[in-house]
C-alpha cells in the first residue's frame, strides 16, 4: 500500500522504449501507485529533477546520449534520498555489482515479471519514507514544542509527556504506514487520530468506524461496501468507508475486538492494498491510510491467540502509547477549566469558583475513565450546582461509588491493597501515625480530603490528630 506525501511525488521512468514506458506506467497505476512520470530521453532527467521532485526513479542502463550508468551516478551524488532501482536487459555480475555499488537499491533483468517490478517499487518507496521519517523525527525531538500546535487545539494538555507525542505526531504524519493507538479508555484516542489526519494534509476525508461487535460480513459491508444482488436486499450498490476516504484516513477503533476472519481482510488489505466488495469479483485498490485504536494491551492479546502476531506487526510501524489522566496530574487545573466553561456554556450558567480543595481530591483518584470521565464529572457537578463555588460533593459521591464498585469487581481471592510490614512490626499507634501522615501527603494537606481517603469524619481525623501530637516526644530543647 502506498499512499504518502513520500508516495504522492510521482515516480520516474526513464527509458529509450516508448512501448515499454507505456506499460510500466499501467502497470504502476494498476497496482495503486498513482503518479508516475516517464522520460524516454536520458539527457531530461537531471534538468528535470531540478524542477520536480520524485519519489524514486526506474532507470535503464543501455541509452543513447547519457547512458544509465552515468546517469545513476549523477542521480546518487546530487540526490541521494532518492532510491534508484535498475531496470535492464543486461544480465551480467559485474554490471549488476557495479551498480548495486553506486547507489542503486535494486537490479531487475528485463523482461521483469510484473509482481516482481511493484514489490520492488513498494519496497524503495518504503525504503525513502522510513529515510525522510527519520531526519523528521530528528528535527522535531530537537525541539521542546510541537511546531503545529493548531492541530492539537481540541487536545488540552500541558503535559511533557504528551507534548512528545505531539512531536512524534508531526513527524509521522506525512507517513504512508498504518498508526496504531493504545491507551485506556476515555485517553483521547479518537482526538489524537483526527490530529493525526490534520498534519497528514491528505485530500480525503476522516472515515471513523468503530469495530467492536462487528461481524464479519458487517464488517467487510462497513469498510468495502457491496454489489448489487451481493446478498439479499442488496437492491443497489454500496459504497464502503475505504472508498468514502478516498485519499484520507480509515480509523478503526476498538481494533482489538476483530474477529479472526476480519483480521485476515485488514491484513490483506494493509500487505497489497486491493480489497473486495461484497459480491465483486473485481480488487479495488485502497488510497486511504489506515490508523487503528485499541484500550487492550495488544501484546497480551497476542500472546493470547485473540490478535494475529502477523497483522500486529503490521499495525505497529508507528505506534502511540497515551498515558493515562492518572499520570497527568498537571494537566487537571486545565481540564477542569476547560470543562467548566464548556458545561456552563451548554446550561446557560455562569462559570462557578472551583475550590483549591477539588485539585487535591482529584488528584487522590485514579480516573479509570480518564478524561471522558473527569468530563461528565465536571458536567455532574456544574448542572447540580447553586451559588458561587463549585460544591465539591458531587465529586465526592461519584468517587466513592467508582471505589465501591471497584473493590466489588474484585475477585473473592483479590486483597484489596498489599501492606509491606518490617520484620519488627510497628505498633498500632506508629502505624496509624504513618498512614494518616502519607494520606496527608496525597491529599497535599488537605484534612477533608486527608479524611476521604481514609475513611473517616473530619472530626474524627481531628481527633487522631490531636491525640498523636499530644503523645509525640517533646522536641530537643523542651521541657
Amino acid at each position: 500500500m502506498v499512499q504518502t506525501v513520500t508516495a504522492r511525488l510521482p515516480i520516474l521512468v526513464v527509458d529509450d522504449e516508448p512501448q515499454l514506458l507505456h506499460s510500466v506506467g499501467l502497470l504502476l497505476r494498476t497496482a495503486g501507485i498513482a503518479h508516475v512520470l516517464t522520460v524516454e530521453d536520458s539527457r531530461a532527467v537531471l534538468p528535470l529533477l531540478a524542477e520536480q521532485a520524485v519519489s524514486l526513479v526506474l532507470l535503464d542502463l543501455s541509452m543513447p546520449h547519457l547512458s544509465g550508468q552515468a546517469l545513476l551516478e549523477r542521480v546518487a551524488a546530487d540526490y541521494p534520498d532518492i532510491p534508484v532501482i535498475v531496470m535492464t536487459a543486461t544480465n551480467d555480475l559485474d554490471t549488476a555489482v557495479h551498480c548495486m555499488q553506486a547507489g542503486a537499491i535494486d537490479y531487475l533483468v528485463k523482461p521483469v515479471e510484473n509482481n516482481r517490478l511493484v514489490s520492488s517499487v513498494r519496497q524503495g518507496l518504503e525504503l525513502r519514507s522510513l529515510r525522510d521519517e527519520v531526519r523528521s523525527l530528528k528535527d522535531r525531538f530537537l525541539a521542546d514544542t510541537s511546531h503545529e500546535p493548531e492541530a492539537f487545539a481540541e487536545i488540552v494538555t500541558q503535559s511533557k509527556p504528551m507534548f512528545a507525542i505531539f512531536r512524534y505526531i508531526e513527524a509521522i504524519a506525512p507517513s504512508p504506514w498504518p498508526v496504531l493507538i493504545t491507551g485506556d479508555t476515555g485517553a483521547g484516542k479518537e482526538l489524537i487520530a483526527k490530529a493525526l489526519h490534520r498534519l497528514s494534509r491528505r485530500p480525503g476525508e476522516l472515515m471513523a468506524v468503530n469495530v467492536a461487535g462487528l461481524d464479519d460480513t458487517l464488517f467487510s459491508d462497513t469498510l468495502f461496501g457491496h454489489a448489487k444482488g451481493s446478498f439479499t436486499g442488496a437492491t443497489g450498490p454500496r459504497e464502503g468507508l475505504i472508498t468514502q476516504a478516498a485519499e484520507g484516513t480509515l480509523f478503526l477503533d476498538e481494533i482489538g475486538d476483530l474477529t479472526t476472519a476480519s483480521q485476515v481482510k485488514l491484513l490483506r488489505l494493509l500487505q497489497d492494498g486491493s480489497y473486495y466488495p461484497l459480491g465483486a469479483d473485481q480488487p479495488r485498490q485502497n488510497r486511504a491510510r489506515v490508523v487503528v485504536a485499541t484500550h487492550y494491551d495488544v501484546v497480551q492479546r497476542v500472546e493470547e491467540g485473540a490478535f494475529r502476531k502477523d497483522l500486529y506487526y503490521r499495525l505497529r510501524t508507528h505506534h502511540l502509547q497515551l498515558p493515562p489522566l492518572r499520570k497527568r496530574p498537571e494537566d487537571l487545573p486545565l481540564l477542569v477549566h476547560h470543562f467548566l466553561e464548556k458545561a456552563a456554556r451548554a446550561l446557560g450558567k455562569p462559570v462557578p469558583n472551583v475550590p483549591l480543595a477539588l485539585y487535591s481530591l482529584l488528584r487522590t483518584y485514579p480516573f479509570p475513565g480518564n478524561v471522558r470521565e473527569l468530563e461528565a464529572l465536571v458536567l455532574d457537578a456544574v448542572t447540580r450546582h447553586q451559588g458561587r463555588t463549585l460544591s465539591l460533593q458531587s465529586f465526592k459521591d461519584a468517587i466513592a461509588a467508582s471505589t465501591s464498585l471497584a473493590k466489588n469487581e474484585m475477585p473473592p481471592e483479590t486483597t484489596p491493597a498489599t501492606v509491606w510490614f518490617p520484620d519488627s512490626l510497628p505498633t498500632l499507634r506508629e502505624a496509624e501515625s504513618a498512614l494518616i501522615a502519607e494520606a496527608l501527603r496525597r491529599a497535599e494537606g488537605n484534612q477533608g480530603v486527608d479524611a476521604g481517603l481514609l475513611g473517616l469524619s473530619r472530626q474524627a481525623l481531628n481527633k487522631r490528630l490531636s491525640r498523636l501530637k499530644h503523645d509525640a516526644p517533646p522536641a530537643m530543647g523542651e521541657t
